[in-house]
């Protein structure tokens, strides 16, 4: 059995961006939610304006099957071309899971 491919996208928006990014993400999530292998995915925006999301496929195909996704790729382009400032990309293979919830 396969590991869970785990990526962390960090990424700043540039201040002349062109409009659709906010339109484009959302279309990219439920896409991603729509891939077999798919597991989780969260995004959170720091008060500084860095973006970061944390998207989890269950192994190394399904996640590649979403990065070579054309629909996606073709976002991607947009990204460079419209709308972001930097970004930086981890692919990282799961090696533990631990977790906690308080018996309330």
């Amino acid at each position: 059995m396969s590991a869970p491919i785990v990526t962390v996208f960090r990424s700043r928006l540039r201040d002349d961006r062109a409009d659709g990014y906010e339109a484009t993400a959302e279309e990219m999530e439920r896409r991603a939610r729509t891939m077999p292998g798919f597991v989780d995915f969260a995004s959170f925006v720091a008060a500084d304006g860095e973006r970061v999301s944390v998207i989890v496929f269950a192994s190394r195909k399904a996640h590649d099957a979403w990065r070579d996704d054309p629909i996606h790729r073709a976002a991607q382009e947009r990204g460079r071309l419209d709308w972001y400032a930097e970004y930086s990309i981890q692919v990282c293979e799961q090696v533990a899971e631990r977790g906690f919830t308080h018996p309330t």
